[in-house]
């Protein structure tokens, strides 16, 4: 069978750089990509997106055979088969050990992703909000991000979208937690990636606005209340000078 030349020059060929035996290692062994579709040879893994203006409508993951809409509510309006999807997949797998020996076995280039965290509406402490970590320059498309609050790992509430392609051929990802502000919590979105040295922490915590001691109000009151009173006077003795220039006979 002739392999397109894109395909081709979609190949990545990667190699597994942590053990298999640390916990929460990122596993993978090699990886072809071709459009909106990757497999990976690791355990199995691909998926196949769809994507609309720059945005992802939906997902077909090899793992779980059906269509992963977005938002829920994109299903309502529309239908795909996800054997589609799955035939995608299906040829990339097929082609993988070809691409592979195509390539002449060359390692990837392991990509540094960047991170970035912020909530996606004002923060009020005590009022429910949203903590998005938006991780982007993903290559290759194998990550493990996981969110801490004061340092100890937290999943309730955490949730996470598929991988969103790139026109550069690299990948992006959404991680998202539902929290409630507090002045005593801090988060950090930590990323472990092989382009990365060591796992990444992107710091967050809320912004709470300095109060001022009861001292420092008191005095800028008077401070403010002597200023008044002062102006006050001049402002009545320019008054009177005024009048009394005005109304003295003129020689």
């Amino acid at each position: 069978m002739v392999l397109s030349g894109g395909m081709v020059l979609g190949l990545h060929t990667l190699m597994t750089l942590l053990s298999p035996q640390e916990a929460g290692a990122i596993k993978a062994d090699h990886m072809a990509s071709y459009g909106p579709a990757f497999y990976q040879s690791y355990d199995a893994s691909g998926q196949f997106t769809h994507e609309f203006d720059g945005e992802q409508l939906f997902s077909v993951e090899l793992k779980k055979r059906e269509a992963v809409w977005r938002l829920p509510e994109f299903g309502d309006f529309t239908h795909f088969d996800p054997q589609g999807g799955l035939a995608s997949i299906a040829v990339i797998r097929a082609h993988l050990d070809v691409l592979v020996e195509r390539s002449n076995r060359t390692r990837a280039v392991n990509m540094p992703p960047r991170v970035t965290v912020l909530p996606k509406s004002r923060v009020e402490l005590g009022q429910p909000n949203v903590l998005i970590c938006i991780v982007d320059n993903i290559f290759p498309p194998v990550i493990n991000i996981t969110w801490l609050r004061n340092g100890q790992t937290v999943t309730e509430g955490a949730s996470q979208t598929s991988f969103y392609s790139q026109p550069d051929h690299l990948f992006r990802k959404f991680h998202y937690l539902t929290f409630v502000p507090s002045a005593d919590d801090f988060y950090d979105c930590r990323v472990e990636h092989w382009g990365l040295d060591e796992p990444l922490l992107k710091h967050w915590e809320p912004q709470v606005p300095t109060q001022l001691p009861d001292t420092t109000e008191t005095l800028v009151c008077a401070v403010g209340l002597a200023t008044g009173v002062v102006g006050f006077l001049v402002g009545t003795v320019l008054i009177i000078t005024g009048t009394c220039l005005f109304s003295a006979p003129r020689q």
